[in-house]
């Protein structure tokens, strides 16, 4: 059996309301992100997080994920620079964690500027940034050794994970194996030029420890995402996907995210009518 949770965000600007709609759709694990009292996560205060954790108590709801935006950007900075950047974030993260006490805390891929050049990014980043192996390892050192899980998440816009090679290569050398996982951000990977599929999941799945799932909508088979579009009418085989990753137990959460690409006439994001369809297609789901 899978859980569903979506990004809190997708469920109302006011965190009270957001999770008194979790409640109503059964949605009974976090995925905190962003419009917390007006922040992201990794800025909340520790008053403002106990207060977040108090109302979840009380809704007998736990924080699944803490979806930070850590190391998302470009790695052509520097290491000192990408440091400076990011590690007093870290610090602060692990601070609100200790009051909200999520599963685990998500980390994204790092971007490159020169990314249309690269061919291999693992082979790029052992040639010319090895140093970004060693700022991933420490920060996963530090989260676990705090208590908490470890994931990182593809993204879009020039992210160095755009090919299931590059991901399963970089796990590799990052050696971390039984301390960090992926987070596969479906249509994220697809707009970054591999489509979703049954081939694409059993070579991620080694490394596979959630899935984030989007519509999204192609003009010919196999192409590139164009449109926004519902779970029930994306243009990858949503179904098959996530029975064979429910069935393979590496997705004990599915976290549903609201649709890239161009809005067609009258489409409105209707998170409910993904969570029926999910709940409906699928019955490993809670």
């Amino acid at each position: 059996m899978a859980q569903l949770t979506l990004l809190n965000s997708m469920a109302g600007n006011d965190i009270k309301a957001c999770m008194d709609q979790h409640v109503a759709w059964g949605v009974r694990v976090l995925d905190l992100k962003d419009r917390l009292f007006g922040k992201g996560v990794a800025q909340l205060s520790c008053d403002e997080a106990l207060k977040i954790a108090q109302m979840a108590n009380e809704r007998d709801m736990s924080i699944h994920t803490m979806s930070t935006g850590l190391f998302y950007s470009d790695v052509e900075v520097g290491e000192k620079a990408f440091r400076e950047k990011w590690f007093p974030v870290l610090d602060d993260v692990l601070q609100v964690a200790n009051t909200l006490k999520p599963h685990q805390i998500r980390l994204l891929m790092a971007t490159s500027s020169k990314r249309l050049d690269i061919l291999d990014s693992t082979v790029y980043l052992s040639a010319c940034h090895p140093w970004v192996f060693d700022v991933y390892r420490e920060a996963i050192d530090r989260v676990v050794n705090a208590g908490f899980g470890v994931v990182i998440e593809n993204e879009v816009h020039d992210c160095l994970f755009s090919r299931p090679q590059e991901i399963l290569s970089f796990f590799e050398v990052l050696d971390r194996k039984d301390a960090v996982s992926f987070i596969w951000d479906v249509q994220n990977l697809w707009q970054m030029g591999t489509f979703p599929s049954l081939e694409v999941y059993h070579m991620l799945k080694p490394v596979i420890g959630m899935i984030h799932v989007k519509g999204g909508r192609a003009d010919i088979p196999g192409g590139q995402l164009v449109w926004k579009a519902g779970l029930q009418d994306a243009s990858w085989p949503v179904v098959p996907i996530l029975k064979a990753a429910i069935a393979d137990g590496v997705s004990p959460v599915i976290c549903l995210n609201g649709s890239h690409g161009e809005k067609p006439e009258r489409y409105v994001e209707d998170a409910a009518a993904n969570l029926k369809f999910l709940r409906d297609s699928i019955e490993e789901v809670e």
